[in-house]
């Protein structure tokens, strides 16, 4: 199990003496943990009368959230207490079950959560699409928001939305002024308070708010109700009762809190570990650690308990340093609320309302809904908020994953099929692209009876999945215009074939493949032709792609580049140039040499013909790391007739290197080797001999030709600049030669 105090993370000061570890928590953590307290009472207290359980309840879960999950959970700055993303569910299922029983389940969402965390299945919470856990959290703050706006009305709100919202109008009318001052004045505090100085932003926002509520309440010449705790924090304590229900729907309450508050204790965790530079938190041990607190907050009479963002994130930014902030802000609620029972019962519920508005519509994020629309997920988004709403939380989300996995099919399972003539051709082009399935029968029959009949037609498929309805239907098609006299050609560019569709399950390609089967070398099998195997592949993988090209160059065998490189098999100059039909006029010999004089004027002829005829505008020599020839020419390796007298022509490279060509030094310091170092100053030599023939400087002359040398590493399979005087790495990006050597 990963641990989440690597070096450098906050809880790391534990590794260190407890001497420094104590002084850390003295001037970090518990300067941090009274600010998070201060934060988390007045919501704990809120999110309890939001869910109609008992005030106490809220206090109870968060002592146990911070002292338990702070101290078993898997993110050390994470704070846990009750959330307001479970307040509807909470809410329903008191009104289900009853309270008593209602804590039963709390503590049975507890174990799930822990056997999740114990089979290590907790990454898998992650993988709920994102727009419906943003659109559930709007959902969620939506309602609380319509709830406690009957509340702040001074009228009793109801666990449904619908019923809310037709009660708003009555209560807008029957309004007690003195509770929408103050819930009013909540309000504008919280939402005013980021505009007030710094120095004075260091006090939470809600503390403030909560205060000011209590004083107006003191002075409004009018009655506000305040909340009540019957007796204080241990006497509220009670023990879960076994509910009067069927099991199944029981269960099914059980596995909702425990997803709903795992999911969102994770994406808290995360959330957490981006503030903090992209620490990771152990998923697994946080869900444990979520687990036992809910499980002692059932046993003990409170509500659920999650990982919660705004205290965390408020924690982080005052500045703790492990998990002791956590475990400690859970203790000053335990002092306060044993303590002083009175202040508690002087908050006005008006006041606890305007807080709770204020943080549900807070939940409901611009920035997610842009998301939504941008990525073609809006839809899911709308429908998963108008199911938690207007439905229950449960319907929301389970009607937005099921809309999101409808788009997913569809988007994934999208395939585009086309059928129209070639121009200026007695043929028909059928393109079929995308994933090919028994879904797309209907469109493919109907475009495949497009094609008149009588017309050859090439059938291009660049698909990544193919299963057999699909494939045994464009089989039977096929066959079926032969029969009657066409033509029927297969061109396959995808990942899936129609050759292993009838052989083995479908399963979706990788375009890797397609790649390596481009540029890749054959795969030698006993007793088939490489030859033979490699040009079938090309007729039938990408050979009409390269007809459009070549139909225009039939008549032009222009160029574009003089092209001089070494016979080694492992140099493959179109790929290494990124280039296609009429590009190089290549020309390839051992060692990528310039003969000058003697019999052999192969490669002049060729320099000429390319200059004079074909017109090319740049002249290249292109060695590589690894030759034999420069191998032999180093070791003076008699290579035995024809070969020996074949590099003789390189013995100028040679003595040019022995006196210290300074491209081999520029070589030798880049790290290559002897033998690389040669070839390096045999390009820059071949070069010169280039530019000294007649054709090569009136071509310069006159049409600006450019004579350039270039270095193909095998080991890094990149091109390397080869000049008069060093090397030079060529700029991926704008295609220049980077200033700086190699």
């Amino acid at each position: 199990m990963a641990t989440d105090n690597g070096p450098g993370a906050p809880d790391a000061t534990a590794r260190s003496s407890p001497h420094d570890f104590l002084r850390s928590v003295l001037r970090h953590d518990v300067p941090a943990s009274v600010v998070v307290f201060l934060v988390a009472l007045p919501l704990s207290i809120g999110i309890a009368v939001a869910s109609g359980a008992p005030v106490a309840a809220g206090l109870i879960a968060a002592v146990i959230g911070g002292v338990v999950a702070g101290s078993l959970g898997g993110s050390a700055l994470q704070v846990s207490g009750p959330a307001a993303g479970l307040t509807v569910v909470v809410a329903e299922t008191i009104n289900q079950f009853g309270w008593r029983a209602t804590c039963f389940i709390v503590a049975a969402a507890g174990v799930l959560q822990i056997l999740f965390g114990l089979s290590r299945i907790a990454r898998a919470a992650l993988a709920v699409a994102p727009v419906v856990v943003h659109a559930m959290l709007a959902g969620i703050g939506l309602t609380i928001a319509l709830q406690q706006s009957l509340v702040l009305l001074g009228g009793v709100s109801s666990s449904s939305s619908l019923d809310n919202l037709a009660a708003l109008p009555e209560g807008l009318c029957a309004a007690r002024w003195g509770e929408v001052v103050v819930g009013g004045a909540v309000m504008a505090i919280l939402l005013g308070w980021k505009f007030v100085p710094a120095r004075i932003r260091v006090v939470p926002a809600p503390l403030v708010a909560i205060l000011a509520g209590v004083g107006l309440a003191f002075v409004l010449p009018t009655s506000v109700e305040r909340i009540m705790l019957n007796g204080s924090l241990f006497d509220a304590m009670s023990l879960p009762e076994l509910p009067a229900a069927p099991w199944w729907s029981v269960t099914f309450t059980v596995l909702t809190i425990a997803l709903i508050a795992s999911v969102e204790s994770l994406l808290s965790a995360v959330a957490v570990g981006r503030m903090r530079g992209g620490e990771r938190a152990d998923f697994d041990r946080e869900l444990i650690g979520q687990g036992s607190a809910n499980v002692l907050s059932g046993l003990a009479g409170g509500l659920p308990v999650t990982g919660v963002i705004v205290r965390s994130a408020t924690n982080v930014r005052a500045g703790a340093r492990s998990r002791a902030s956590a475990v400690l802000h859970g203790v000053w609620i335990l002092v306060f609320s044993v303590a002083l029972v009175g202040v508690v019962e002087q908050i006005p519920k008006a006041a606890l309302a305007g807080l709770l508005i204020v943080i549900g519509v807070q939940l409901v994020k611009l920035a997610h809904i842009k998301r939504a629309l941008r990525t073609g997920d809006l839809l899911v988004y709308v429908v998963t908020v108008s199911g938690v709403v207007f439905g229950n939380l449960l319907e929301g989300v389970v009607a937005g994953l099921a809309l999101a996995f409808a788009l997913l099919l569809w988007r994934v399972a999208k395939v585009t099929i086309t059928a129209a003539p070639v121009p200026g051709a007695d043929r028909w082009l059928v393109t079929v692209d995308g994933s090919c399935t028994f879904l797309a029968l209907p469109k493919l029959s109907a475009k495949l009876a497009d094609v008149p009949a009588g017309v050859d037609v090439t059938v291009e498929m660049t698909v990544d999945f193919l299963d057999h309805a699909a494939s045994e239907a464009i089989a039977e098609w096929a066959e079926h215009r032969e029969k009657n006299g066409g033509t029927v050609d297969f061109v396959e560019m995808g990942t899936a074939r129609m050759a292993r569709a009838d052989t083995a399950p479908p399963e979706r390609g990788q375009s890797r493949k397609v790649i390596d089967e481009a540029i890749g070398p054959w795969r030698r099998t006993s007793g088939v032709d490489p030859i033979a195997a490699g040009i079938a592949a090309y007729h039938r993988g990408h050979a009409h792609l390269l007809r459009p090209h070549l139909h225009g160059l039939r008549d032009r065998p222009d160029a574009g580049t003089f092209f001089l490189t070494c016979a080694d098999a492992r140099i493959v100059p179109n790929v290494i140039t990124n280039s296609g039909p009429g590009d190089l006029f290549t020309v390839r010999n051992v060692g990528n040499l310039v003969p000058v004089g003697g019999s052999d004027v192969s490669v002049e002829a060729a320099l000429i013909y390319a200059l004079d005829k074909l017109d090319v505008r740049s002249v290249v020599v292109c060695g590589h790391s690894g030759c034999g020839a420069m191998e032999a020419l180093y070791g003076q390796v008699q290579a035995g007739p024809g070969l020996d007298d074949w590099l003789a022509h390189a013995q100028p490279t040679l003595a040019a290197f022995h006196r210290g060509h300074p491209v081999a030094e520029a070589a030798r310091l880049a790290g290559f080797g002897p033998v690389d170092q040669l070839g390096m100053v045999n390009v820059a030599r071949q070069v010169e001999t280039l530019i000294d023939y007649p054709a090569v400087r009136a071509g310069i002359a006159e049409r600006g030709v450019a004579v350039t040398g270039l270095f193909f590493d095998l080991a890094t399979a990149r091109v390397i600049e080869v000049t008069a005087d060093g090397i030079g790495e060529f700029d991926d990006v704008r295609g220049r030669i980077a200033a700086e050597p190699v």
